[in-house]
């Protein structure tokens, strides 16, 4: 066995970039990262318009898709999970959304002590710097820059009005007192850079002497003597080789990678384990199980005449502007064409939520284009509902007990009644706040999926046809206080020591929007969980 470190992290995105820096803050403790992708110097990773081409190419991506969807029409449905320093946050939309206060108080109601809003909100608070400044719900100094989006299209200002027209109300700032609302987004940009988990954590961690980056690095499994973890085995291009922890082994390869890697290493479904010719050490049902995610579909509308960003598009502009914003941070392709997201119920009585909305002013499909070459084709606007605590639960199980195979994804979209009517709902929810009067300037026929599409029938014919997730896996290795539960209060797992997992598995439920922030919070207290430190102050005031 190589020389042992203090503390093991695998995975090197979003939480494992902050679980770094904040262990290696104490330089009595060595800490050693591990990531299976390697460093994040593309420029698309870092130019916010970027962002289409590494989608597009499907870069720094583990290339997961599910099992054909029963309830899709049989379809396969594309998985991205980013494998690079940064991990997801250096592949994600970039939208800053906390979720619902309610959320975390579900948390504590169901016996997890210490997650509730007031507890959490100390810890979203201090991943921030809130381009707003600090307040009683907002961080202001910390690593990670959130900003407030530079586009400008009269299509959002016109969105606005529209949804007020519809009935919905304007709340300025979806992550503080209240969300409900129609609002500008809120995004991962720093002076006109996409700022990941690995700028804002781990970069400023890279020179300590006691924290060593081993990128192309995959963990084949956690070693685990009498029921306490002791290091990892890792392959590389040079061979394997077995490296050792001294305190603590901190899984976070993410809602797909960690129960992998559990299960690899003997912890999980035993019947499940012994299939693919694992030894179990613990018989925990619970791992890959409880999969959640979002699901979204779209309607798309042709616009009447071109918007900004479409003549921003052009070949050449489009390559001078990709330059400016790496050199510089400014221009177009330091932006994206999307200001505005949206908290909306499809019941007024609800507590709560249930759809959010992404607004976009480009057309699906949309590229760079010429005269003459590839013309440009007509303008377009869209916007996806999302529905945000689905019913539906899948699961992740191993193909086999190689590490490089992948595993098997199912995730049952729109296995029960009320999902289908909740998605069903959103849909008609945006398409209603789409035809008001203010939008009358911008909107031509409807593209996706078009005016003949009214029944309930058709747009759930529509929805299976199209719907894709959001990308926001979690719950596969959840904490809770049921026996089901994977991992304790403290991050934990159950029956072996010196194990936790931190990241998007570790979550009881899905949150209500996008999920990096809330993994940001997980981990900034897991770290203070690790070194046994008192939790930061409740925050009375705004629980």
């Amino acid at each position: 066995m190589a020389p042992a470190y203090d503390y093991i992290v695998i995975g090197a995105g979003s939480a494992g970039c902050v679980l770094a820096n904040r262990l290696s803050e104490d330089d009595r403790a060595s800490v050693l990262l591990v990531e299976a992708g390697g460093r994040d110097r593309d420029p698309y990773i870092h130019i916010p318009l970027g962002v289409g081409k590494l989608w597009a190419d499907r870069r720094y991506d583990w290339g997961y898709d599910t099992e054909p969807e029963p309830n899709l029409d049989g379809r396969e449905i594309e998985t991205l999970r980013g494998k690079v320093l940064g991990g997801s946050s250096a592949i994600n939309s970039m939208a800053h959304v906390r979720g619902n206060r309610a959320d975390y108080d579900q948390w504590r109601q169901s016996g997890l002590t210490g997650w509730g809003y007031s507890d959490v909100l100390p810890y979203f608070k201090r991943t921030e710097s809130w381009e707003g400044g600090a307040d009683t719900y907002r961080g202001g100094d910390g690593p990670l820059t959130i900003s407030k989006p530079r586009y400008r299209d009269p299509l959002f200002d016109a969105y606005i009005d529209a949804a007020k027209a519809a009935g919905h109300p304007f709340v300025a700032d979806y992550n503080g007192a209240d969300q409900h609302g129609i609002s500008t987004m809120q995004l991962t940009i720093r002076d006109g850079w996409r700022c990941t988990a690995a700028v804002a954590y781990l970069r400023p961690a890279m020179g300590r002497s006691n924290l060593t980056v081993r990128t192309k690095s995959l963990v084949t499994r956690i070693l685990i003597e009498n029921d306490r973890a002791v290091g990892v085995g890792l392959a590389q291009s040079g061979g394997e080789e077995t490296v050792g922890a001294t305190r603590e082994v901190i899984l976070c390869g993410g809602a797909i990678n960690s129960p992998q890697v559990l299960m690899l290493s003997g912890i999980g479904p035993a019947a499940h384990l012994k299939e693919q010719g694992i030894e179990p050490i613990v018989d925990h049902p619970g791992v890959g199980k409880d999969l959640q995610d979002h699901l979204t579909s779209m309607i798309e509308f042709r616009r009447r005449s071109p918007g900004p960003f479409q003549r921003e598009m052009r070949f050449d502009r489009l390559a001078f502007n990709m330059v400016r914003a790496y050199l510089v941070g400014t221009g177009p392709a330091s932006m994206v064409p999307g200001r505005l997201t949206a908290f909306l119920k499809t019941d007024p009585a609800l507590e709560r939520p249930d759809i959010q909305c992404f607004f976009r002013a480009i057309p699906h499909g949309g590229g760079p284009w010429f005269p003459v070459i590839r013309p440009s084709g007509p303008d377009g606007f869209s916007c996806r509902p999302v529905m945000l605590r689905p019913e539906s639960r899948g699961e992740i199980s191993l193909t086999s007990a190689d590490p490089r195979d992948r595993v098997r994804i199912r995730q049952n979209f729109l296995s029960t009644e009320r999902d289908k009517q909740v998605l069903r709902d959103g849909f008609k929810l945006v398409r209603e706040m789409a035809m008001q009067k203010p939008l009358d300037p911008f909107r031509d026929v409807e593209v996706q999926p078009g005016a003949d599409v009214k029944s309930d029938a058709d747009i759930d014919a529509y929805i299976r046809r199209t719907a894709v997730t959001a990308r926001h896996p979690c719950g596969t290795c959840r904490m809770g206080a049921d026996e089901g539960a994977v991992l304790d209060e403290y991050l934990c797992v159950r029956g072996i020591e010196a194990l936790r997992v931190i990241d998007a598995s570790s979550m009881p439920g899905l949150v209500g929007g996008n999920i990096n922030a809330a993994v940001l919070m997980i981990a900034e207290r897991g770290a203070d969980l690790i070194r046994g430190l008192n939790p930061l102050p409740v925050e009375v005031g705004a629980g």
